[in-house]
């Protein structure tokens, strides 16, 4: 924690605002209304206690205020299910590109291989940790490592998969005058990428592919791009809660990886705009 900077979890006005009108209005009971529900500012932080801390639901402080972890947890669940963290990812990332924040010249995409401790249904054997159950972080950035867009599969999937769906999953950013932009110009890649199948798709979307090729030797100089991609992972997985995986529940994994997207790039928004 920074000199003067509260803890992570804490949620800033000006983010709240931004929050506030994304949530779904829950429906009032007229009769029994039994007790009045956890304010959703509290909650949110009590998620973002767990995203950083990595704590399990049920040891979540009660002295904190942020309510019971079965609450955090099915407020996490709806919101994810309403769509709440895909609209927030969207307005941040139009508050970059109104700034001229946001590099649309090129792209940089990369997969990480992250342990699944207690399996789940979107689990797979992984190649690289001898067959034992994990899941695969797939992450796009711009230049400056700003992450539009996340996926989430087994561990046994190649990275090129994700490829396609990596830039179906970009949102259309508005913000500036003319057609809202949701593609780069260009994608760059390492060799587990290279596929010429894959480069003839790149080239029918208007994306040059600029991909390093099997069998040729390293020092290609992509490393000096490619770069924030990587630091862009280290970032996700600054988060205790991301660095294994603990979830069962796809969504319930999911919901944690777009909600800290939505972290690094308000960060970035406070930090460039």
């Amino acid at each position: 924690m920074g000199k003067g900077k509260g803890p992570p979890w804490l949620v800033s006005d000006d983010l709240w605002l931004q929050v506030e009108p994304l949530l779904p209005v829950r429906p009032r009971r007229s009769r029994n209304p039994g007790r009045l529900p956890l304010d959703d500012r509290k909650c949110l932080q009590g998620i973002l206690f767990v995203l950083h801390t990595g704590i399990q639901w049920e040891w979540l402080p009660q002295e904190l205020g942020f309510g019971s972890g079965m609450t955090c947890w099915r407020r996490l669940r709806d919101w994810h299910e309403a769509g709440v963290w895909d609209r927030l990812h969207q307005v941040l990332l139009t508050e970059l590109h109104r700034g001229g924040k946001l590099d649309w010249s090129r792209a940089v995409i990369d997969g990480s291989h992250r342990q699944a401790r207690r399996g789940g249904p979107g689990t797979g054997p992984s190649p690289v940790d001898r067959a034992r159950p994990g899941s695969k972080h797939h992450v796009i950035t711009d230049s400056h490592g700003t992450p539009p867009a996340i996926t989430l599969t087994g561990g046994n999937r190649h990275d090129v998969t994700q490829l396609l769906p990596l830039l179906d999953a970009i949102p259309h950013i508005r913000g500036r005058t003319g057609r809202p932009r949701h593609r780069p110009r260009q994608l760059f890649a390492d060799r587990g990428y290279d596929y010429d199948k894959y480069r003839r798709l790149l080239w029918k979307r208007g994306i040059k592919p600029v991909i390093t090729r099997r069998g040729v030797p390293h020092g290609s100089g992509l490393g000096t791009v490619r770069w924030v991609v990587e630091r862009t992972n280290a970032w996700i997985h600054g988060f205790r809660r991301l660095r294994i995986r603990w979830d069962i529940r796809d969504d319930i994994h999911e919901a944690f990886l777009k909600l800290a997207c939505c972290v690094i790039t308000y960060r970035r928004v406070r930090a460039l705009c």
